[in-house]
């Protein structure tokens, strides 16, 4: 034997081996339905995209039924720039009067959706676009928060215009596509009780989904590597009273907060995991559920 064919064999054991070693979770999931958090630098990475699509076409292969539930703040951004829209943050969600709600819809429910759709469609699969409207999925109301005055010590109510926060996920809507071969891939866009369009953090959609059609796991992709201690060393699990004691003593801090918050909210909510992991990652949900070790940040009870 050449050394090109001992390469090529090495090569195609290691292949065989990670099969085998994956076996035993694809028994163990079977059936189960996943919800994938999809934003950050993934979205904008034709490599790292078409990786995500081929994942979760794999996923939805083996037996497990995968929600995909997105975002798109840079590309809401960019639309509302072009078309000469103001828009400012508070604690991170996005001021949405009445003309940046229709253009938040039209790019989450229009373009963004669409290509992940038409990327999971071409890795194999049958993906189907919805947002949370659709079949009023995803009920919410107006979400309101408060500032203190430093002078005054009197508590505002910030107006957020059309920022949402759900009320109500219709699971039936879900249960269908588990029972089917289509995969449901979902903008972040609420309705509100007369009708009224909301826009909604993609995480806590995520989280709200999750908790509503009781799934086996929330899987959140971002642009960090985890959940990092005080020593900035990756933490690779967490029960929920550990997460909440490094919140409590300024370990975690930034935009991991809310993330965080809406994993506890989903395990307190029961379901059994929720994961915070690196989108940026290759095949970064493979190794979080087909393979021993895992990546990024387990969030359990305890």
């Amino acid at each position: 034997m050449n050394v090109k064919n001992i390469g090529e064999t090495k090569h195609w054991l290691r292949t065989a081996a990670t099969l085998t070693e994956a076996l035993p979770y694809m028994q163990r999931f079977a059936g189960a339905t996943f919800v994938i958090k999809y934003g950050g630098h993934a979205m904008g990475d034709d490599r790292l995209a078409a990786n995500f699509a081929r994942d979760v076409v794999l996923i939805k292969q083996v037996g497990i039924h995968p929600i995909v539930v997105h975002g798109g703040g840079p590309q809401i951004g960019q639309m509302l720039d072009r078309l000469g829209i103001r828009s400012t943050f508070v604690d991170g969600l996005r001021v949405t009067d009445s003309n940046a709600v229709s253009v938040v819809e039209m790019v989450l429910s229009g373009s963004i959706n669409k290509e992940i759709v038409t990327a999971l469609n071409e890795a194999g699969g049958r993906a189907v676009g919805l947002s949370g409207k659709d079949g009023r999925l995803i009920e919410a109301r107006k979400l309101r928060r408060t500032v203190r005055d430093q002078d005054s010590n009197i508590e505002k109510i910030l107006d957020l215009g059309f920022v949402g926060e759900p009320t109500h996920v219709n699971p039936e809507v879900l249960r269908v596509f588990a029972r089917s071969d289509l995969i449901p891939v979902i903008a972040p866009i609420g309705v509100g009780p007369q009708g009224e369009t909301f826009n909604i953090n993609a995480d806590t959609a995520a989280g709200a989904v999750a908790r509503a059609i009781g799934a086996r796991k929330l899987l959140m992709l971002t642009d960090v590597t985890g959940v990092l201690d005080s020593n900035k060393e990756l933490v690779s699990q967490m029960t929920v009273s550990e997460a909440r004691a490094m919140m409590g003593n300024g370990s975690v801090t930034g935009g991991m907060i809310p993330k965080l918050e809406t994993c506890l909210e989903a395990v307190e909510g029961g379901i059994p995991e929720a994961h915070i992991l690196d989108g940026r990652v290759p095949h970064v949900l493979l190794l979080e559920i087909f393979t021993e070790h895992g990546t990024g940040t387990m969030i359990v009870r305890g």
